[in-house]
């Protein structure tokens, strides 16, 4: 069995996709987990930090890019990535949601690769 040291220097930061409904209290249920009471950090995909000011009246309304990584302070070691809520009917989060996880799950780098759906 391998080291902790070993497994995070081999997968970097661990990267979760946390799937539930729009405004269900996803982000509440994450600052719980990081034992903190802060928002999280938003980076877009190419790792570039996000004002939070600039997508809080959309994360308000339970839409925003599953492909941000959302990171706590307190536990910068995890990254999360939010579903955008899933409502009845709606085929459009749900084919975002499955071609995403596809391409994580694909991809050769494991740092870049979904290692848990929540």
């Amino acid at each position: 069995m391998a080291p902790t040291g070993d497994l995070r220097k081999k997968f970097g930061r661990f990267r979760i996709l946390v799937v539930g409904r729009a405004n269900a209290g996803k982000t509440t249920l994450l600052q719980r987990v990081c034992n903190t009471t802060e928002n999280p950090e938003i980076f877009d995909r190419r790792g570039k930090k996000i004002d939070a000011t600039i997508v809080q009246s959309s994360r308000d309304r339970g839409y925003h890019d599953i492909k941000n990584e959302l990171v706590f302070g307190s536990n910068p070691d995890f990254v999360f990535h939010d579903s955008c809520g899933f409502e009845a009917g709606g085929e459009a989060e749900f084919k975002m949601m499955k071609e995403f996880v596809l391409k994580r799950a694909s991809t050769p780098k494991l740092k870049e690769r979904i290692h848990a759906i929540w």
